[in-house]
């Protein structure tokens, strides 16, 4: 089984440039660092990764003409399982997007909190989460977070706490 890696930015790959100073921000992208923590976990599953949007970008960039080529690309890989990386203030919204149109595949977004790049980053964990719970869950979409699987349903971001917890729609 190959689990296909879907790169689209966030949090989740950018980097602390402290040269940089638009709108007040030293973080940038640069790349992403999916092969990297592949390699540090020494992960024997076989992966595809992709980087289908023209640039990394953070969530509230995303459009729908971004949501709907990564949707394209979930339907269109042989993959059943699929990994996504993603900025956290919008993956709930990219989670239920896709959901309804790739229900053959299990997708499991995952984003952090603190960079990669940076010390104490909640993203190596947040990742090999998801790269487990793509293998072992049926067909759905999930957001990997906070050492925690959500269906994509049932869950929320809490912005004064920087958590993501479980809720019912009512």
């Amino acid at each position: 089984m190959r689990v296909l890696i879907i790169a689209t930015g966030g949090t989740f790959d950018r980097k602390y440039d402290p040269l940089y100073k638009k709108e007040g921000e030293a973080l940038i992208f640069s790349k992403t660092y999916i092969s990297e923590m592949l390699r540090r976990a020494r992960v024997l599953v076989p992966t595809r990764i992709l980087s289908p949007l023209t640039s990394l970008k953070t969530s509230p960039h995303i459009t729908k003409k971004d949501r709907e080529q990564i949707a394209s690309v979930c339907k269109k890989a042989t993959e059943k399982c699929i990994v996504i990386t993603h900025g956290t203030d919008t993956i709930i919204e990219t989670a239920r997007y896709l959901e309804e149109r790739a229900p053959d595949k299990t997708i499991v977004l995952t984003g952090a909190m603190i960079p990669y790049s940076m010390k104490n980053s909640d993203a190596f964990f947040n990742f090999g989460c998801a790269v487990t719970a793509a293998q072992i869950l049926p067909a759905g979409a999930y957001i990997a977070m906070n050492g925690k699987i959500f269906p994509c349903s049932r869950v929320r971001k809490n912005f004064k706490r920087g958590i993501f917890e479980d809720f019912e729609e009512k």
